[in-house]
């Protein structure tokens, strides 16, 4: 296994939505993808308006590196629920602090992407965006643990 460090420049941040993190109810929470105008033109979102959903990379940076782990622990924090690892939950404490969400896309201006469900706080940087195919879908029936589905049941 390689120990190179990979270094990564944001390609914009989110402009309003949520401020505080917030566990539930993110459906219809409205925010902007600002793209950075240093780096990009109009030309890089060209098309992007033909797509209704987004896949986007951005990063927990109000999460402290220091109180990310790996030891198995419960989802949320929920004492009551058995401990599972890092990668078998979806929370912001992860290694790299990446989160990816889907998001539906409702308008493009410019560099402003104007988005819908996107649960990623205000200021968060944004690493990476790609439109969503419905081919990338699971072709297969999706499995998931009962605890998983009560856990996102008010997620949006």
């Amino acid at each position: 296994m390689t120990t190179d460090t990979v270094t990564l420049r944001p390609v914009g941040q989110v402009v309003g939505g949520r401020s505080e993190m917030v566990e539930d109810d993110w459906h219809d929470v409205r925010a902007v993808i600002r793209l950075d105008g240093e780096s990009f033109t109009a030309s890089a979102v060209l098309g992007l308006e033909h797509f209704s959903h987004l896949e986007v990379v951005f990063l927990f940076d109000r999460i402290d590196p220091a109180t990310v782990h790996s030891r198995p622990r419960p989802p949320r924090g929920n004492p009551g629920a058995a401990p599972v690892g890092v990668f078998a939950h979806r929370g912001p404490y992860r290694p790299n602090r990446l989160g990816v969400s889907r998001c539906r896309l409702l308008a493009v201006d410019g560099l402003n992407l104007h988005v819908a469900d996107l649960d990623a706080l205000s200021g968060s940087p944004i690493l990476d965006i790609k439109p969503y195919l419905a081919e990338f879908a699971p072709r297969h029936p999706v499995i998931q643990p009962s605890w998983a589905t009560e856990l996102m049941s008010r997620y949006y």
